[in-house]
């Protein structure tokens, strides 16, 4: 299974990447994502994705496929094969 991670904002300045194409295995879960990032982008950690290595932030979210998904609802649902993802970072501030 293959599926696209967009890469915007903090993303694209750490991986330095727009977006890359990962091949996943079927038992894949948005959860092995974060931890999958977490390993392979440790910049991220503290970031984007929490101390643990398998939460995001509550400040991050994920578009698929043009939809807007809260990734703590979602982190041990599966992506869909052809998924494009993109990882979407909410900056506030006062």
């Amino acid at each position: 299974m293959k599926i696209t991670i967009e890469f915007t904002g903090i993303t694209k300045s750490i991986t330095q990447a727009s977006e890359i194409e990962f091949a996943v295995p079927q038992s894949f879960t948005y959860r092995d994502l974060v931890k999958m990032l977490a390993v392979k982008y440790p910049a991220m950690l503290g970031l984007i994705i929490a101390p643990d290595g398998e939460t995001f932030l509550s400040s991050n979210m994920f578009v698929i496929n043009g939809n807007l998904e809260f990734p703590a609802m979602m982190l041990d649902q599966s992506p869909s094969d052809g998924e494009h993802i993109s990882l979407m970072s909410v900056i506030t501030g006062g």
